[in-house]
């Protein structure tokens, strides 16, 4: 997957962002890091298209909580990519704000040792976790240049609005899932020319998946509802409670829970889901859980919790979703959600209710038109990544 030949000399005249000043022949390194099983699924179709693309030769590196024992989702990533590179960060059973910390400065170094070991010319990563930040940080202070999928968007999260900022201000190029995302990034003083909008990698594809096969479907249950509730960073019992009052609040329908992410407070949300007694699945392969999501959808189904798939992937689906708290505040909303504001059972049983009556046929979304991937990858091969003028990054303002 790596190109021959490349001499680590650029390729280019100073102060040209254009890739049309390098040698013909030498295919650009791109690096990119996935650290979670939500990042995988949106930059699926990023590193398809970058192994399609002539100009660029893929290397994916796993890292993060694909590798938390019992690692299911490096499963996912080895079925699918040669893994050039693996960077453990987290240790199974410690949770936490402080255990993220030190997860973060083991990351950083272990990302800048596989980077000086494979030399890629483009690192790129997706949205505002940990595994992201600590990859775009070795990738700045190593002289890398930075590709950032998804910035500008906002989400409350645990750290996460303040990462992803973080992470646009040390990236040189941003590829923007919304027009509104792309404001917000010009905004902060990043240079227009290198801000593009290629849409949400999270909506291509979809179409190519078909719903679950009614067998498969049942085999999960058959749910009527599908829970996907992430922690927030909070005390495990208050993580613990809003979970309860989902379960509560969806008392009577067939429950399908996904197990949440790993940030500060998952122990609690596991809790609610065990004491709930509903059935519940760790992980859910991409095709899986798109194909769920569509089954659903047919079915006069709801997607209830705090992922930004309600907002994305529900919505292009044509699946209706409750967006509960305030994990996904601020994020642009299409028609399909239904915001319960208040962690309360009455406050997300008025919002199931409100969105099982919603209009499926009326929903649209501002995440394109599903070729997100096509688009970063000819991003990345129209800019130039040993540029002086791109790796020595000044505020336009």
């Amino acid at each position: 997957m790596i190109g021959d030949g490349w001499d680590g000399e650029p390729a280019v005249r100073p102060g040209e962002f254009g890739a049309e000043a390098s040698a013909p022949g030498r295919a650009l390194r791109v690096m990119v890091v996935t650290g979670s099983r939500a990042d995988f699924g949106l930059l699926t179709p990023v590193m398809r298209a970058i192994e399609a693309h002539p100009s660029l030769d893929l290397l994916v590196v796993a890292a993060g909580s694909h590798l938390v024992m019992p690692a299911l989702t490096f499963r996912d990533v080895k079925a699918e990519f040669p893994v050039s590179d693996s960077v453990p960060m987290q240790v199974a059973g410690r949770v936490g704000r402080a255990e993220d910390v030190e997860a973060v400065g083991v990351g950083v170094g272990r990302f800048g040792r596989s980077m000086h070991r494979h030399n890629p010319d483009w690192v790129v990563v997706l949205g505002d976790r940990i595994e992201a930040f600590a990859a775009a940080a070795a990738a700045s202070i190593g002289g890398r240049a930075l590709a950032h999928i998804h910035g500008g968007d906002r989400a409350e999260g645990v750290a996460d609005e303040a990462m992803r900022h973080a992470i646009t201000k040390l990236a040189h190029l941003h590829l923007a899932a919304t027009e509104a995302s792309a404001q917000r990034i010009i905004k902060m003083g990043e240079k227009p020319e290198l801000v593009r909008v290629i849409g949400s990698p999270a909506v291509d594809g979809l179409s190519e998946i078909e719903p679950l096969s009614d067998n498969e479907f049942k085999s999960l249950g058959e749910p009527e509802s599908l829970v996907l509730m992430h922690p927030i960073g909070r005390h495990p019992e208050e993580e613990e409670h809003a979970g309860s009052a989902v379960f509560e609040a969806l008392g009577g329908k067939r429950v399908l829970a996904l197990w949440p992410n790993f940030d500060p407070g998952r122990q609690g949300t596991l809790r609610a889901i065990h004491q709930a007694g509903v059935k519940s699945r760790e992980h859910l392969p991409r095709v899986v859980f798109v194909g769920l999501l569509k089954k659903l959808a047919s079915a006069g189904g709801v997607l209830v919790g705090n992922s930004s798939a309600a907002l994305i992937e529900a919505a292009a689906v044509g699946l209706p979703a409750v967006d509960v708290g305030q994990r996904q505040a601020g994020r642009e909303r299409a028609g399909n959600a239904v915001h319960a504001e208040r962690e309360t059972p009455d406050s997300i049983r008025e919002a199931v209710d409100a969105a099982l009556k919603l209009d499926r046929s009326s929903f649209t979304h501002p995440y394109g038109e599903g070729d997100a991937g096509k688009r970063a990858a000819d991003a990345l091969a129209s800019v130039d990544p040993r540029s002086p003028a791109l790796i020595r990054k000044r505020c336009v303002y």
